[in-house]
């Protein structure tokens, strides 16, 4: 018996009368929240307006739910839709299952047609946002901790994970907590892409780009340490090979918009930002010297006229 371990929660759901409230749910709604407070405040840095944020989440929030849970039962469709099972579990997202590759990819779609509404470049406000969707997903992974779920090989650790449901298929015992490892992987990636981004100045989609191939690297030694039922290619499980491509898609992407489009968007929401705004002082400024100029001319004129009077008053003096 472990002296040290991590402890799972009897149970992830609590009932407010008739109303269960579970803590999966909780853990994603906390996720969005943060992911939407920390890149409103990236934005403002970047000099765009407080809301823009959340009013392009608006669009990115469902996508990319309907994508995570697409990619979770295409890929797993045997929970679902094999002898004995009840498809009608497919909608119960409450329950756990969202692929985050499906979840990025639509939910970026959902992004692209918010930010369009609103005439924002896309890829910076994928900038803007990256980080905060990493601590989100920080977060999120504790729901699959009150879930008992998604735990990986079988350890003796002090920081092992001692899972104790035997439903779907689980045996009790202690496990490496993945649900941790990639909780704490993702607060890095967030932290690193932070610091990139201040570092390197970061624009046109970079940062985002640098999150999802940090991410990748991190997902991919984690989900080989997993025991849940995956599909496997050439002995690797499918989210490997996911992990794999869209990590070499990543540094691709980097490589080339350094080349095409080096450094950083002066101007990320019209008539808003710092851009806008200098071009303003610059014309006042402008008008500022023409006025100068203009109180000059007209000193000096004034100046002409009335030595032009006092040489008309003088001449008839000099012919008397």
């Amino acid at each position: 018996m472990n002296l040290a371990y991590i402890p799972s929660p009897s149970h992830g759901v609590q009932y407010l009368g008739p109303i269960p409230l579970r803590a999966y749910a909780f853990c994603i709604i906390i996720g969005v929240f943060v992911a939407v407070w920390f890149g409103n405040r990236r934005w403002i840095a970047r000099g765009g307006q407080s809301g823009t944020v959340a009013d392009i989440a608006v669009w990115a929030v469902p996508f990319g739910l309907v994508g995570g849970r697409l990619y979770h039962v295409i890929t797993d469709y045997e929970l679902y839709f094999s002898d004995g099972r009840d498809w009608v579990d497919a909608f119960k997202v409450w329950e756990g299952g969202l692929g985050i590759w499906g979840a990025i990819a639509l939910g970026a779609l959902g992004a692209w047609i918010g930010a369009r509404r609103r005439g924002i470049p896309m890829p910076a406000y994928a900038d803007a946002v990256a980080p905060g969707i990493a601590f989100a997903q920080a977060i999120g992974r504790w729901g699959n901790w009150f879930n008992q779920e998604l735990y990986g090989r079988e350890t003796h650790l002090p920081w092992a994970l001692h899972i104790t449901s035997s439903e779907g298929g689980r045996v009790p015992g202690y496990y490496h907590p993945t649900f941790l490892y990639e909780s704490l992987w993702c607060v890095g990636v967030g932290l690193l892409v932070i610091w990139a981004d201040r570092r390197f100045k970061l624009g046109h989609g970079r940062a985002f780009a640098l999150y999802v191939a940090a991410y990748c690297v991190g997902r991919g030694w984690i989900e080989y340490m997993r025991v849940d039922d995956a599909h496997h290619i050439l002995g690797l499980r499918l989210n490997d090979w996911t992990a794999l491509l869209v990590f070499l898609l990543a540094v691709a992407y980097i490589v080339v918009s350094s080349k095409k489009r080096p450094g950083r968007e002066a101007v990320v929401e019209p008539g808003v930002s710092d851009g806008p705004v200098k071009d303003t002082e610059a014309v006042e400024d402008t008008g500022a010297v023409k006025d100068t100029e203009a109180v000059k001319d007209t000193e000096a004129d004034a100046e002409g006229d009335a030595d032009a009077e006092g040489e008309e008053k003088a001449a008839p003096a000099e012919k008397s």
